[in-house]
This record gives C-alpha cells, sequence and structure tokens, in this order.
C-alpha cells in the first residue's frame, strides 16, 4: 500500500516469496520412503499433531539420535504455499514435537539431494537473508491471535518474533532459547529447544497449543509449510494446526534476579575548574511467574546501557519524531499495550508510547550545566501481563521517575529539570467466537509533582480512556474502530504554551492560527478532546480492500504517555488491492494497488488530496518490476502546520504529480542491484524533477 517503492516496499517485496518445482523421493533416515504430503488441503486430523513427553530431555545436536526422537509423532504432511498455494513441496520435510517439564523441543528434518547447494549465509540475529530457513510458530494460549515465532537457517542464525493481532509481528521481542543445526547427506536439521518460562499459556492440566512449522528453499525460492497456510485467506495464527498432548506443566512457578552494579567517571563544572568525581548506581530486575499466564515484572533503577543508541535525526518538520522502543523491561508484552491510533505503512503510534517514561528531560539546557542527565532516571516500575482462560488479555503498568536537577555554573543553585513522575497505563481486551471478535478498553494517566520551575512549562496531570473493537465476518471482511477521550491539567502558563505551535510536543495544537474557528484561550487550566475511528477491511481473496474514516477534536492530547502527530484532523481514506498469485511460465505474482486519500481539519479545511496506482510484478526469474504514480493536490489544499507553524494557512500549488519505476534483480545472487527512475512535476507545471 505504499505510495513509494524505496527500501521498505522493496524488502518486503522481496521477502514475499519462492518457484515451485515437482516433489522428488527422498528417503527417510533409515532409508524408508517419506510418506508423501496429502493432496488437496489437509483435512481436520491432518492438521492435528502430538507431542511426546521425554523421559530424558535429548541432546541439543541437530541429530535424532535420542530416545524420544525415535518414539516422537512424525509430522510429514507439508504443503507449498509460496509461489502455488497447496502446490507440490519440492522436497519434502519431517517434523517431531517432544516436551518435558521445562522446555518443548522440535526437531525438523529438511531433505536436499543436493547438500552443497543449501544456501546458509551468516548474520546478525533477527536480521533476514536469502537463506534457507526453518521456523516453527506456537499459539500457547490457542486464541487464535497471539503466539511466538523461532527461525533459524542453517547457519544457525536465529529469528524470534512475537505475534499479536493474527498477523503482526514485533520484531524487537527477543527471548533465551537454544537451536542446534546440521548439515549431512539428507540435507539439514534443526532442533530447537524452547524453554517453557519464555512463552505464556493458560494455567490447566492439559493443554492443546497452536502449532505450526514452515520451510523456506531458499534455491528454488519456494515455501512449505505444516499445516497448509493459506495466503488467500486472511490471518496467520489462526491458520495454525494444533498440537495436543501437551500435560502436567503448568505447577511450576518461574523466578528470575538479575541485580546489577555499576561505577561510572562523571564531569562537573563549578565557577572555576572541572571535577570528575566516581558515580556508584546499583539496580535490579525481577521477573516472577505469578500464575502460567500471568508474569509480573519489576525494576528498581533499572541499567539499559547496553541497549542500542537511536539512530541521528535532523528534524526540521513541526511533528516530533518518533522512536522505537528498545529498553528490554519495556518491550515484554508489548502487542498486550498497544492501541493504535494512526497506521502509516506498518509504523503505528497510539495511546501508549513507553519511551515518554525515562526521556530526556525537557528543561535541561546542556550550555549550562554538562553533568545535567541525559535521561531521566527510572526510580521503579512494575508492570503486570499475560491472559485469562477465557480470553481476557491484561496488562497493568506503573513507574515513577526520579526528579531530575540542573546546577548552575556560577551560584551552584539547583533547578529541577524533569519532575517527579507516576505514570500508570491498563489494558483489558476480552476476545470472543475463537479470536475472530474483540472488546477492549485502555486507560493511562500521568501525575506529576510541579514546583516553581516545572510547574509553567508540564501538564500537572494527563488522563485519557480509550474503546475498541473489532469483528471479523465469515466472508473475510473485518469491521473495527475506536473511541478515545483525554484531558490534561495544568497552570494557565503550561496549558497556554500547549495550545501553540512552540509547545514541547511540536505543533500538535494550533490554537493560534489566525484564520480558523479556533479560539486562544490564555486563561484555559485544562484541555480536552477526543479522537474516534471506524474502518472496514478484507486481507483476503483476489481483491483486498479498506476504508477508513477517522476524526480527531482540536483539543485532543495524548503526549504526556502516548504519541500523538497532530489533532484537529479529519481523513477518509480507501485502498483496494488486485493480485494474482498463481504462477505462470512468465511471472509469479502480480499485485496493482490503488490508493486515494482526503484529509483535513474538523472546521472542513483541505489539506491533503490525491490518489496512487502501483503495481508490482515478480518474474519467473526472481526479478522484480516496480511502477507507479501519485497525483496530489489536484484542487486547491492548504497548509496549516509546517508552512506557518501558527500563522494563517498556506495555499499551496496544485496539479502535483510524481511517477517511479524499478528494477529489482534477484538477491539471492551474490551480485545483485536496484534502479529506480523518477519523474515529478509541481508547482501547476512550473517546476520539475529527474
Amino acid at each position: 500500500m505504499s505510495i513509494r517503492p524505496p527500501a521498505a516496499l522493496l524488502v518486503a517485496a522481496i521477502l514475499l516469496g519462492p518457484v515451485s518445482a515437482g516433489a522428488q523421493g527422498i528417503a527417510n533416515r533409515e532409508g524408508a520412503p517419506v510418506i508423501p504430503p496429502l493432496a488437496g488441503e489437509a483435512s481436520a486430523a491432518a492438521r492435528r499433531a502430538s507431542a511426546t513427553r521425554a523421559e530424558r530431555p535429548p541432546v541439543l545436536d541437530g541429530r535424532p539420535d535420542d530416545p524420544v526422537w525415535r518414539e516422537a509423532q512424525e509430522i510429514t504432511q507439508f504443503r507449498q504455499f509460496d509461489p502455488a498455494e497447496d502446490g507440490e513441496p519440492l522436497f519434502p520435510t519431517m517434523a517431531k514435537v517432544a516436551y518435558d517439564a521445562r522446555n518443548l523441543y522440535v526437531f525438523v528434518r529438511a531433505f536436499d539431494p543436493s547438500p552443497d547447494s543449501i544456501v546458509s549465509l551468516l548474520s546478525r540475529r533477527d536480521v533476514r537473508t536469502e537463506s534457507e530457513q526453518i521456523k516453527i510458530m506456537i499459539d500457547s494460549y490457542h486464541d487464535r491471535r497471539t503466539g511466538y515465532e523461532f527461525a533459524v537457517n542453517p547457519a544457525g542464525v536465529k529469528r524470534d518474533y512475537y505475534m499479536h493481532g493474527d498477523y503482526n509481528e514485533d520484531e524487537s521481542w527477543d527471548a533465551v532459547w537454544d537451536v542446534a543445526t546440521t548439515t549431512d547427506s539428507l540435507g539439514w536439521t534443526a532442533e530447537f529447544r524452547i524453554p517453557l518460562s519464555q512463552i505464556r499459556f493458560a494455567d490447566k492440566e492439559a493443554h492443546t497449543f497452536g502449532f505450526a512449522v514452515w520451510r523456506d528453499i531458499a534455491r528454488a525460492a519456494q515455501r512449505v509449510s505444516w499445516p497448509l497456510y493459506r495466503r488467500s485467506q486472511p490471518g496467520v495464527v489462526s491458520q495454525l494446526g494444533e498440537l495436543h498432548g501437551i500435560v502436567g506443566i503448568g505447577t511450576g512457578r518461574r523466578l528470575e534476579i538479575a541485580p546489577y552494579v555499576v561505577t561510572k567517571n562523571v564531569t562537573r563544572q563549578s565557577a572555576t575548574e572541572y571535577s570528575h568525581p566516581q558515580e556508584f548506581a546499583a539496580g535490579v530486575d525481577l521477573k516472577a511467574g505469578l500464575t502460567p499466564n500471568l508474569t509480573l515484572d519489576a525494576t528498581i533503577n533499572p541499567d539499559f546501557g547496553q541497549v542500542e543508541a537511536d539512530p541521528a535525526q535532523f528534524n526540521l518538520s513541526s511533528t516530533e519524531s518518533f522512536f522505537d522502543e528498545r529498553r528490554p523491561f519495556f518491550l515484554e508484552g508489548t502487542g498486550i499495550f498497544r492501541f493504535d491510533l494512526s497506521c502509516n505503512d506498518g509504523n503505528c503510534s497510539g495511546l501508549f508510547y513507553s519511551r515518554r517514561i525515562g526521556r530526556a528531560p525537557r528543561l535541561r539546557d546542556e550550555g549550562l550545566d554538562p553533568a545535567s542527565p541525559d535521561v531521566t532516571t527510572i526510580l521503579g516500575a512494575t508492570k503486570l501481563t499475560g491472559r485469562l482462560q477465557r480470553g481476557l488479555s491484561v496488562g497493568v503498568l506503573n513507574a515513577i521517575t526520579q526528579r531530575e536537577l540542573q546546577h548552575h555554573p556560577v551560584s551552584g543553585a539547583a533547578e529541577t529539570i524533569e519532575p517527579l513522575s507516576n505514570y500508570f497505563v491498563g489494558r483489558l481486551q476480552q476476545d470472543y467466537r475463537e479470536g475472530k471478535s474483540s472488546v477492549g478498553m485502555m486507560a493511562t494517566a500521568v501525575n506529576r509533582r510541579l514546583d516553581e520551575w516545572t510547574e509553567h512549562s508540564y501538564n500537572r496531570g494527563g488522563y485519557a480512556v480509550g474503546v475498541d473493537a473489532r469483528h471479523r465476518f465469515e466472508s473475510g471482511w473485518q469491521l473495527a474502530g475506536y473511541v478515545v477521550g483525554s484531558q490534561v491539567q495544568g497552570t494557565e502558563e503550561a496549558i497556554a504554551e500547549l495550545q501553540t505551535c512552540d509547545g514541547a510536543f511540536g505543533c500538535v495544537h494550533n490554537y493560534t492560527r489566525p484564520d480558523d474557528d479556533l479560539a486562544f484561550d490564555p486563561t484555559r487550566t485544562r484541555l480536552q478532546g477526543a479522537s474516534m475511528q471506524v474502518g472496514l477491511e478484507d486481507q483476503s481473496g483476489a481483491w483486498r480492500g479498506s476504508v477508513y474514516l477517522t476524526r480527531t477534536t482540536p483539543g485532543f492530547e495524548i503526549n504526556d504517555v502516548g504519541f500523538n502527530g497532530r489533532d484537529d484532523f479529519q481523513g477518509f481514506s480507501t485502498w483496494w488491492q488486485r493480485r494474482w498469485e498463481k504462477p505462470t511460465t512468465w511471472y509469479r505474482r502480480v499485485f496493482v494497488n490503488f490508493n486515494h486519500w482526503t484529509n483535513g481539519t474538523t472546521t472542513g479545511l483541505l489539506t491533503d488530496l490525491g490518489g496512487n496506482v502501483n503495481g508490482h510484478v515478480e518474474f519467473a526469474n526472481r526479478w522484480w518490476l516496480h511502477a507507479g504514480t501519485t497525483v496530489n493536490n489536484w484542487t486547491p489544499v492548504y497548509c496549516d502546520r509546517n508552512c506557518t507553524r501558527g500563522g494563517p494557512a498556506l495555499k499551496e500549488s496544485r496539479g502535483e504529480i510524481y511517477s517511479w519505476v524499478g528494477v529489482e534483480t534477484d538477491f539471492r545472487k551474490p551480485l545483485a542491484f536496484f534502479a529506480n527512475a523518477e519523474y515529478g512535476r509541481a508547482d501547476e507545471g512550473r517546476s520539475q524533477s529527474l
């Protein structure tokens, strides 16, 4: 649905998948022929597998020599799903599953008559390459909405993801697990050991997990799965098979404690000299499994010194930059706390933006005191996450951040640059109809202890409550929507600053624009508003599409603990796609997208009107052709934010056209490239670009 092709779209296109070939007969490790896959879609029985209890844990060496692997049930009914849906696999695949009180074990044999042709590339963890791959998926709650992915290539490079919303992947999730791979005369193998402490499941004696195994055959660009995954149907987790026979794993209690001690040399400036005293810090992280499906995380004075730094950005827009969360404490249970308000090509923001907790002090003056803290200290935080047996997801988080000071280099006087603050987030979501429908709510609150230095710049309190719901019809269409209300409180000076484009979060509010119906009120001590959306979408079949209506009032404010780029907005957008995914002699797949958007303010000022058509063809040789055209502002529109930053709306030129075409070669090859040509016309034809 992207308008322009560059990197993100092209990477996604590369990974879409793979060419079919006829199946070849391969013998299993004992020399007996492998059971061929079932023709057509697997029956209900073929979507069920059983796990075998391991009396002794298997040795993790990638070999099927352990006693449990001789006893475990073989899963052999793999089918091709890409590029041909429900096609014959090029090579057979076999999987077995075992477990004990602590771990889930999976052994997968990927048969290949030419082991020397297996593609195996080294990379960093969680980086996908054009390699062979084996991936297992586990829906441990069996809610058909959430799950975990564990993948490995023949070189042993691991990838893991948390799945939510039936098909969304959270790549920032990292678990502690092990896998061993080997390559031999029959192909290659992967032997997984997944600690049960890393996944969540219901508190009961016998369990049924959602389960699937996917395999990528890189050189043939083919993907196979058990059970059959259908790209023509919506969702991923809801299409997993069932793993039975798991009994007696819910009696243990998980407890992890990780203390730390840090000493560091800091620089302090006085009126006459610099000093370099040593500072000492200590803290502890704790994770406790209250029940098999409820986990308590706690941290005191956490240390995020090993977290990857944010990329440098030079932001000249009126909108605050959005950064992904990388801190481990806040990544656990991310999917439960999601309440998305705005999404653009998969990047979503909403009611909870965890980067607000422990952010850089807003009143910090780098030139005044070099020793002033770069980030706000988190004194402590607790988080309870889990899912109850009847399909209720629960998430509660509370965090307290320290009052931070800055010292004047001459007088030595201390001034507050970040007040003592308390953050609270609560989320409930109830699933119905085996995960096809849900109703949820979310509440957030921030309370600050202000003083003479901070009361004119910070809100004393910020609160929001939202309700969301979705319903998937049997036809594949899904109806979804939300309603959110917010209120912030503070001094007249703090709320007045919030109403202008000079606020701490950019030009979110624009009450000072002189040519609208919004009145700037310098005597306000609170600001309140609402946001709402309703959408209808279908992600299945040859024709797919979505229609969304969104409206946000001028006083909507959630940036104390959430993320919102602008208010005073109403928009209407549509997207339609035609897909051809049955391979022919000259192409593997074809996508054509049609987009339309109309955006404006709540008082009717039109700010954006445009449309786009783009197409993408993957040829039989794995080359891609991308092309598209965007036409924007074919009627007068106005810039009410970036152009004048609080001044009157500026009329923009009409007739902006942007076209592009790109060719992408086969990235499985040692040498590959992407070439792109662009043409643009703007200013009613007076300016052009190539």
